[in-house]
């Protein structure tokens, strides 16, 4: 797994692009959001977590966080596409002043979650475990800089 760039360079590189600030759009991926996570939420209540569906948690929590991430980058005038445009987002938590701890956790997020959808990678209910943690602790402070 290559380290990220930091944020401008996606910019230079065409990735990341500057556009009006879509309020409307940022909403939207905000509301979608909290209904996937809640939606995860009573999964896990009902079903609870297991060997067994651990690649599916691990792909929600994923995209959960980044539906947060692009509505923090719609509301800030910006909109990523093409080849690594989820590693551009990312890089965004960068000028939120996230911790570098917190970045590569989410861009280790993002490899395996590429791993589960287009190589067939199983993971572990143990992994499983800590992305469900790290989705607690980075929703709350994702919202937050929608605000």
């Amino acid at each position: 797994m290559k380290p990220l760039k930091k944020f401008n360079e996606y910019i230079d590189l065409g990735i990341i692009r500057k556009q009006k600030p879509d309020e409307e759009r940022a909403l939207s991926l905000e509301k979608e959001s909290e209904r996937k996570k809640k939606s995860l939420t009573e999964f896990l209540n009902k079903i609870g977590l297991k060997e067994e569906n651990a690649n599916d948690v691990i792909e929600n929590c994923y995209n959960i966080l980044m539906s947060l991430i692009r509505a923090n980058l719609f509301k800030k005038g910006y909109s990523a596409s093409g080849l690594n445009a989820h590693e551009a987002e990312i890089s965004y938590l960068f000028e939120l002043n996230f911790l570098e701890e917190e970045i590569n956790f989410m861009n280790e997020l993002r490899y395996f979650r590429n791993g589960i959808l287009y190589y067939g990678k199983e993971l572990n209910k143990e992994y499983a475990e800590k992305v469900i943690s790290f989705l607690k602790k980075m929703y709350k402070k994702l919202k937050d800089e929608i605000r």
